[in-house]
């Protein structure tokens, strides 16, 4: 399936409702999955009309369910987002172009080495606007996996997020970027491509842009690979996303020498998205459906939509000049501020 073309996102989407229907349970929801296995058997009990009418027995634990759910999800602790920005079901890139952006043409290749599916890019529109989007797709099944690389581009998807970039700000349209990866690609044929430079060529291109540049946190923002494409003029990131420097478990190795230790270091690394709030990494959050983006996609989806439609109208009507100043101001007072 062509990730990129208009049919082929249709069908993701139809089958991402599919998945989403089977829902798979995070381990501290277990609680929640017990009360709402109970709640289908109740519901098929109903439905087979051989028994007395239990439609407030249904209400109730429906109820009940409800409630937990909420309880669970507004104490979350940083680890546990970080398990529910990595949900299989939650929704990724191509579902948020699928959903938002109209007569949607992907692009290809870095016309210096070749394609990267683990970016995936083009132009469309948005409310009726001519947009670039670039977005990092993880991809929703094996198969898919695989052909994505999980999201972790190697250099020559950086080099074609550049490409779009630099036609995006010739004809002065503006970019959308998606961000959802553990990281850039660390492999060996990576690095001997130049992964480094292209991320920090990525990294320039953003600081360059005379045309506005949002860039959403739909999952996971991992090191240098997020950054390469989310040096934007507003991040935003959904509720329960995570955006950090390293993964939990490479900072847990590193500091500690043990893996496990994941928890406590995304704990002390201020990872989700109200910690980076405060510290005004970011701009603002979106607030995702009880339960997170996975439960509901497209209310996620359209919650996430009005906060870049937002976004884009402050930066309208401002020109090449003032858009580059506002953009690196934004970034160099971010160290001042901490």
């Amino acid at each position: 399936m062509d990730a990129g073309s208009g049919p082929a996102l249709a069908q993701s989407w139809v089958c991402r409702n599919i998945q989403d229907s089977m829902r798979a349970y995070l381990d501290f929801e277990k609680p929640v999955a017990e009360l709402e296995k109970k709640l289908g058997e109740l519901k098929a009990v109903a439905a087979s009309g051989n028994h007395r009418d239990i439609a407030d027995d249904v209400h109730k634990l429906e109820s009940k369910a409800q409630d937990a759910l909420k309880s669970l999800y507004a104490s979350l602790t940083p680890w546990q987002k970080t398990q529910v920005a990595r949900h299989a079901q939650r929704p990724h890139c191509i579902d948020y172009i699928q959903a938002l952006i109209t007569d949607f043409a992907p692009l290809a290749g870095d016309r210096a080495f070749g394609e990267d599916e683990a970016i995936i890019g083009g132009f469309g529109r948005y409310h009726g606007q001519s947009i670039c989007v670039i977005g990092q797709e993880k991809g929703s099944d094996t198969d898919s996996r695989i052909r994505h690389n999980f999201g972790m581009a190697r250099p020559e998807g950086y080099r074609k997020a550049v490409r779009l970039m630099e036609m995006a700000d010739r004809f002065s349209i503006p970019v959308l970027c998606l961000v959802d990866t553990a990281g850039a690609y660390p492999g060996i044929d990576a690095e001997e491509r130049g992964q480094a430079e292209a991320i920090a060529r990525s990294t320039e291109a953003c600081l360059a842009l005379g045309a506005p540049n949002v860039a959403l946190v739909i999952g996971e923002g991992g090191s240098g690979g997020a950054v390469a494409i989310a040096t934007a003029n507003r991040i935003t990131m959904m509720e329960h996303a995570i955006y950090s420097v390293i993964s939990p478990e490479g900072a847990a190795s590193i500091l500690w020498r043990d893996s496990t230790k994941a928890q406590d270091a995304a704990t002390n690394m201020k990872i989700t998205a109200q910690d980076l709030l405060k510290f005004g990494v970011i701009d603002h959050i979106v607030p995702e459906p009880v339960g997170g983006a996975h439960r509901d996609p497209a209310a996620a989806i359209a919650a996430a939509d009005k906060v870049i439609h937002a976004a884009f109208g402050e930066l309208a009507g401002r020109n090449a000049e003032e858009i580059r100043t506002a953009r690196a101001e934004k970034f160099l007072a971010i160290g001042r501020r901490l």
